[in-house]
């Protein structure tokens, strides 16, 4: 799919992203990464000492504000993932935008985070949860191996993921005061690859990239793709590892009664102390 020489390249298909989740809630999904969001947007949220009025949850795939901060909220809507990445907010409407494992499939990423940045009212928080890093290194290297030997060739299988640094630049270019970026590694075990691509699926996280190769792939490269996994990111006991990187995101709406920005390339507070640090004010 081509894009005009102004836009952001479209490197996601947002509609069959929306099928996958769909399938991931037939097949009983998987919610641990998730969970684990959730449970820290809550602990973060009790840090900050005020009410919000009017809250938005940005393409959460499920139920994201579901702790003690909820009470606090007057006002909550939820957003499924479109396909046009529009969003439907009223400038400074919103006191707090919240997202979780959904901005790393964003066509125009800066864009979103532009558009949540008008739709905040002064000194409203986004507070947002997205996949990056060395997210699934693991799985793509042994695929990339598997795919160069048996069919002569790498396709794209898993997404780009930005770093800490990038989505830290991204948080200034859309002129969030006070921006900062936390990274949370979890790495999981399971007993084979496929256990991890079953759970994939029922995360709704395979994929959904436009350039993706659209056969299905062969049996042997499978095959050779979860030799190569064992081989080299299994532990003593001959399960494998699997790695996912939660980069948190974190900015303010500028008010007046805020410290100044911080310097280009400078986000690398604690989360958590800013998040506290800006409750107290």
């Amino acid at each position: 799919m081509t894009s005009s020489p102004n836009a952001a390249p479209v490197l996601f298909d947002r509609v069959l992203l929306r099928a996958r989740q769909r399938r991931a809630q037939k097949l009983g999904p998987e919610t641990f990464l998730l969970d684990r969001v959730a449970d820290d947007i809550d602990e973060r949220l009790r840090a900050v000492l005020r009410n919000f009025t009017d809250v938005a949850d940005v393409w959460t795939p499920g139920e994201l504000l579901r702790g003690p901060s909820r009470e606090r909220f007057n006002r909550l809507k939820h957003l499924d993932p479109d396909a046009q990445e529009i969003l439907p907010f009223e400038p400074q409407s919103l006191d707090l935008v919240v997202s979780g494992l959904a901005f790393q499939l964003a066509n125009d990423l800066p864009g979103v985070l532009a558009q949540i940045r008008r739709a905040l009212k002064p000194d409203g928080l986004l507070l947002a949860a997205m996949i990056g890093g060395d997210t699934l290194t693991e799985l793509r290297q042994s695929f990339a191996a598997a795919e160069a030997e048996c069919e002569g060739g790498v396709s794209p299988r898993v997404a780009p993921f930005a770093d800490l640094r990038d989505v830290g630049g991204l948080l200034q270019r859309a002129g969030f005061a006070l921006p900062v970026t936390d990274l949370d590694r979890i790495v999981v075990r399971y007993d084979h690859a496929f256990a991890l691509m079953h759970d994939l699926r029922r995360m709704g996280a395979t994929n959904i990239l436009f350039e993706r190769h659209r056969k299905p792939t062969r049996r042997a490269t499978m095959l050779r793709m979860a030799q190569n996994y064992a081989e080299r990111f299994a532990d003593a006991d001959g399960r494998i590892r699997a790695t996912f990187d939660v980069i948190w995101l974190l900015g303010w709406a500028p008010h007046e009664s805020q410290p100044k920005p911080l310097k280009p390339g400078s986000a690398t507070a604690s989360l958590e102390d800013a998040v506290r640090r800006a409750g107290k004010k």
